[in-house]
Protein backbone atom coordinates (compact mmCIF):
# COMPACT_ATOMS: atom_id res chain seq x y z
CA UNK A 1 0.00 0.00 0.00
CA UNK A 2 1.23 3.25 -0.91
CA UNK A 3 1.02 5.64 2.26
CA UNK A 4 2.15 8.68 -0.01
CA UNK A 5 -0.65 8.63 -2.32
CA UNK A 6 -3.08 7.68 0.39
CA UNK A 7 -2.00 10.90 1.88
CA UNK A 8 -2.01 12.53 -1.36
CA UNK A 9 -5.52 11.88 -1.43
CA UNK A 10 -6.60 12.55 2.35
CA UNK A 11 -4.82 16.47 1.85
CA UNK A 12 -7.17 16.93 -0.99
CA UNK A 13 -9.97 15.79 0.21
CA UNK A 14 -9.48 17.57 3.50
CA UNK A 15 -9.10 20.89 2.23
CA UNK A 16 -12.09 23.37 3.19
CA UNK A 17 -12.46 24.29 -0.26
CA UNK A 18 -12.33 21.19 -2.16
CA UNK A 19 -14.52 19.73 0.72
CA UNK A 20 -17.25 21.94 -0.18
CA UNK A 21 -17.34 21.17 -3.72
CA UNK A 22 -17.25 17.27 -3.17
CA UNK A 23 -19.80 17.58 -0.95
CA UNK A 24 -21.86 19.97 -3.41
CA UNK A 25 -21.67 16.53 -5.86
CA UNK A 26 -22.59 14.08 -3.69
CA UNK A 27 -26.30 14.06 -5.01
CA UNK A 28 -25.22 12.55 -7.90
CA UNK A 29 -25.03 15.94 -10.18
CA UNK A 30 -22.36 17.48 -12.01
CA UNK A 31 -22.01 21.19 -11.52
CA UNK A 32 -19.97 23.82 -13.58
CA UNK A 33 -16.27 25.70 -12.16
CA UNK A 34 -18.74 28.70 -11.11
CA UNK A 35 -20.96 26.67 -9.45
CA UNK A 36 -18.25 25.07 -7.77
CA UNK A 37 -16.21 27.97 -6.53
CA UNK A 38 -19.79 29.61 -4.67
CA UNK A 39 -19.79 25.73 -2.87
CA UNK A 40 -16.06 25.93 -1.82
CA UNK A 41 -16.66 29.94 -1.02
CA UNK A 42 -13.44 30.65 -3.16
CA UNK A 43 -12.77 32.91 -6.88
CA UNK A 44 -13.40 31.11 -9.87
CA UNK A 45 -9.85 30.88 -10.64
CA UNK A 46 -9.11 29.36 -6.96
CA UNK A 47 -11.73 26.72 -7.79
CA UNK A 48 -10.23 25.85 -11.20
CA UNK A 49 -6.61 25.10 -10.00
CA UNK A 50 -8.48 22.80 -7.05
CA UNK A 51 -10.76 21.09 -9.37
CA UNK A 52 -7.82 20.57 -12.02
CA UNK A 53 -6.02 18.26 -8.92
CA UNK A 54 -8.80 16.42 -8.11
CA UNK A 55 -9.53 15.86 -11.57
CA UNK A 56 -5.95 14.91 -11.36
CA UNK A 57 -6.30 12.47 -8.73
CA UNK A 58 -9.33 10.60 -10.36
CA UNK A 59 -11.41 12.10 -7.80
CA UNK A 60 -13.64 14.25 -9.82
CA UNK A 61 -14.38 13.43 -13.71
CA UNK A 62 -14.61 16.31 -16.34
CA UNK A 63 -17.97 16.41 -19.06
CA UNK A 64 -18.15 18.45 -21.73
CA UNK A 65 -21.62 19.04 -23.10
CA UNK A 66 -21.54 21.24 -25.59
CA UNK A 67 -19.87 24.62 -25.11
CA UNK A 68 -20.45 24.02 -21.13
CA UNK A 69 -17.76 21.75 -18.82
CA UNK A 70 -19.22 20.31 -16.03
CA UNK A 71 -17.87 18.07 -13.03
CA UNK A 72 -18.93 15.16 -11.41
CA UNK A 73 -17.80 12.49 -9.24
CA UNK A 74 -15.26 10.03 -10.85
CA UNK A 75 -17.17 7.30 -9.23
CA UNK A 76 -19.41 5.46 -6.94
CA UNK A 77 -16.04 4.41 -4.84
CA UNK A 78 -15.58 8.13 -4.34
CA UNK A 79 -19.03 8.47 -3.09
CA UNK A 80 -18.85 5.61 -0.45
CA UNK A 81 -15.25 6.98 0.60
CA UNK A 82 -16.48 10.59 1.30
CA UNK A 83 -20.10 9.22 2.62
CA UNK A 84 -17.83 7.56 5.38
CA UNK A 85 -15.76 10.71 6.26
CA UNK A 86 -18.98 12.94 6.56
CA UNK A 87 -20.50 9.90 9.08
CA UNK A 88 -16.79 10.28 10.95
CA UNK A 89 -17.82 13.88 11.35
CA UNK A 90 -21.47 14.23 11.40
CA UNK A 91 -21.80 16.96 14.27
CA UNK A 92 -25.04 18.70 14.86
CA UNK A 93 -24.02 21.14 12.39
CA UNK A 94 -26.25 22.20 9.11
CA UNK A 95 -26.05 20.12 6.10
CA UNK A 96 -24.20 22.16 3.33
CA UNK A 97 -26.80 24.39 1.35
CA UNK A 98 -27.72 22.70 -2.20
CA UNK A 99 -25.80 24.05 -4.86
CA UNK A 100 -28.73 25.99 -7.32
CA UNK A 101 -28.77 25.07 -10.80
CA UNK A 102 -30.59 25.79 -14.34
CA UNK A 103 -33.55 27.78 -14.72
CA UNK A 104 -34.83 29.17 -11.99
CA UNK A 105 -38.65 28.83 -13.55
CA UNK A 106 -40.54 26.15 -12.46
CA UNK A 107 -42.27 24.97 -14.86
CA UNK A 108 -39.30 24.84 -17.37
CA UNK A 109 -37.48 22.88 -14.91
CA UNK A 110 -40.16 20.21 -14.38
CA UNK A 111 -40.43 19.72 -18.50
CA UNK A 112 -39.41 21.06 -21.75
CA UNK A 113 -37.62 20.25 -24.63
CA UNK A 114 -34.06 19.40 -25.57
CA UNK A 115 -34.36 19.16 -29.33
CA UNK A 116 -36.59 16.53 -30.15
CA UNK A 117 -36.56 15.04 -27.11
CA UNK A 118 -37.86 15.69 -23.48
CA UNK A 119 -35.37 17.29 -20.78
CA UNK A 120 -36.11 18.39 -16.67
CA UNK A 121 -37.04 16.76 -13.70
CA UNK A 122 -39.82 14.38 -15.66
CA UNK A 123 -37.07 13.34 -18.57
CA UNK A 124 -34.67 12.73 -15.78
CA UNK A 125 -37.56 10.83 -13.67
CA UNK A 126 -38.31 8.78 -16.93
CA UNK A 127 -34.72 8.02 -17.29
CA UNK A 128 -33.98 6.99 -13.79
CA UNK A 129 -37.51 4.82 -13.87
CA UNK A 130 -35.94 2.96 -17.13
CA UNK A 131 -32.52 2.06 -15.48
CA UNK A 132 -34.14 1.01 -12.30
CA UNK A 133 -36.08 -1.55 -14.84
CA UNK A 134 -33.12 -2.77 -16.44
CA UNK A 135 -35.07 -1.54 -19.79
CA UNK A 136 -32.04 0.86 -19.79
CA UNK A 137 -28.11 0.48 -18.88
CA UNK A 138 -25.87 3.96 -19.12
CA UNK A 139 -22.65 2.87 -18.63
CA UNK A 140 -20.48 6.71 -19.03
CA UNK A 141 -21.35 8.10 -22.03
CA UNK A 142 -23.16 5.64 -23.71
CA UNK A 143 -26.42 3.60 -23.28
CA UNK A 144 -28.63 0.73 -24.75
CA UNK A 145 -31.79 -0.15 -24.57
CA UNK A 146 -32.19 -3.90 -23.37
CA UNK A 147 -34.88 -6.53 -23.98
CA UNK A 148 -36.44 -5.29 -21.37
CA UNK A 149 -37.42 -2.17 -22.47
CA UNK A 150 -40.53 -3.31 -24.54
CA UNK A 151 -42.32 -4.63 -21.34
CA UNK A 152 -41.20 -1.33 -19.17
CA UNK A 153 -42.53 0.77 -21.49
CA UNK A 154 -45.69 -1.16 -22.68
CA UNK A 155 -47.05 0.09 -19.18
CA UNK A 156 -46.45 3.77 -20.57
CA UNK A 157 -49.20 3.01 -23.23
CA UNK A 158 -45.50 2.62 -25.88
CA UNK A 159 -46.16 -0.42 -28.67
CA UNK A 160 -43.21 -2.76 -28.72
CA UNK A 161 -43.02 -2.39 -32.53
CA UNK A 162 -42.49 1.54 -31.76
CA UNK A 163 -40.04 0.77 -28.93
CA UNK A 164 -37.80 -1.69 -31.49
CA UNK A 165 -38.15 0.49 -34.71
CA UNK A 166 -34.95 1.62 -35.96
CA UNK A 167 -34.54 5.38 -36.95
CA UNK A 168 -33.04 7.43 -40.37
CA UNK A 169 -29.37 6.76 -40.85
CA UNK A 170 -27.47 6.54 -37.97
CA UNK A 171 -28.76 7.72 -35.55
CA UNK A 172 -28.34 6.12 -31.87
CA UNK A 173 -31.20 4.14 -30.19
CA UNK A 174 -30.34 5.63 -27.02
CA UNK A 175 -28.10 8.03 -25.34
CA UNK A 176 -27.35 9.67 -22.06
CA UNK A 177 -27.89 13.74 -21.87
CA UNK A 178 -26.90 15.45 -19.48
CA UNK A 179 -30.12 18.09 -17.96
CA UNK A 180 -29.18 21.71 -17.74
CA UNK A 181 -31.33 22.03 -15.05
CA UNK A 182 -31.12 18.49 -12.53
CA UNK A 183 -27.65 17.71 -13.58
CA UNK A 184 -28.27 14.64 -13.74
CA UNK A 185 -28.66 12.27 -17.22
CA UNK A 186 -32.16 12.09 -19.31
CA UNK A 187 -32.07 9.97 -22.58
CA UNK A 188 -31.53 11.30 -26.17
CA UNK A 189 -31.44 9.27 -29.31
CA UNK A 190 -34.40 7.61 -31.15
CA UNK A 191 -35.89 6.13 -27.66
CA UNK A 192 -35.68 9.65 -26.29
CA UNK A 193 -37.72 11.13 -29.14
CA UNK A 194 -39.72 8.35 -28.69
CA UNK A 195 -40.87 9.08 -25.54
CA UNK A 196 -40.95 12.88 -25.86
CA UNK A 197 -43.46 12.53 -29.43
CA UNK A 198 -45.47 9.56 -27.11
CA UNK A 199 -46.03 12.30 -24.26
CA UNK A 200 -46.99 15.09 -26.94
CA UNK A 201 -49.71 12.87 -28.60
CA UNK A 202 -51.24 11.38 -25.78
CA UNK A 203 -51.82 14.66 -24.36
CA UNK A 204 -49.75 14.82 -21.64
CA UNK A 205 -47.63 17.69 -22.09
CA UNK A 206 -48.40 20.89 -24.03
CA UNK A 207 -45.62 23.16 -25.72
CA UNK A 208 -46.81 26.91 -24.54
CA UNK A 209 -46.18 29.68 -26.84
CA UNK A 210 -43.08 31.11 -27.20
CA UNK A 211 -40.74 28.75 -24.55
CA UNK A 212 -39.29 25.43 -24.31
CA UNK A 213 -41.58 24.54 -21.30
CA UNK A 214 -44.13 21.50 -21.86
CA UNK A 215 -47.07 21.89 -19.58
CA UNK A 216 -48.20 18.91 -17.61
CA UNK A 217 -52.03 18.19 -18.43
CA UNK A 218 -54.64 16.62 -15.44
CA UNK A 219 -54.41 13.50 -17.91
CA UNK A 220 -50.67 13.84 -18.34
CA UNK A 221 -50.27 14.22 -14.12
CA UNK A 222 -52.31 10.58 -13.66
CA UNK A 223 -50.70 8.96 -16.07
CA UNK A 224 -47.43 9.80 -15.86
CA UNK A 225 -47.70 9.31 -11.86
CA UNK A 226 -49.03 5.96 -12.03
CA UNK A 227 -45.81 4.46 -14.09
CA UNK A 228 -43.36 6.60 -12.18
CA UNK A 229 -44.84 5.71 -8.90
CA UNK A 230 -46.67 8.46 -6.46
CA UNK A 231 -43.88 9.33 -4.14
CA UNK A 232 -41.14 10.24 -7.13
CA UNK A 233 -43.95 12.37 -9.02
CA UNK A 234 -44.76 13.79 -5.92
CA UNK A 235 -40.98 14.49 -5.13
CA UNK A 236 -40.95 16.67 -8.48
CA UNK A 237 -44.17 18.67 -8.06
CA UNK A 238 -42.77 20.13 -4.35
CA UNK A 239 -40.53 22.55 -6.33
CA UNK A 240 -43.52 23.79 -8.61
CA UNK A 241 -45.77 24.32 -5.68
CA UNK A 242 -43.49 26.24 -4.01
CA UNK A 243 -42.91 28.60 -6.88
Amino acid sequence: MNTNQIARIAALVGEPARTGMLLALMDGRALTAHELAAAGHVTPATASRHLALLVEAGLLRLERQGRHRYHRLASAEVARVLEGIMQLAAQAAPAPRRVATGPRDAALRLARTCYDHLAGAIAVAMAERLVEDGAVVIDGDAAHVTDRAATALARLGLASEAVNAGGPGKRPHCRPCLDWGERRMHLAGRLGALLCSHCLQQGWLLPQAGSRTLAVTPRGATALRDWLGTARWDALLDPVRAA
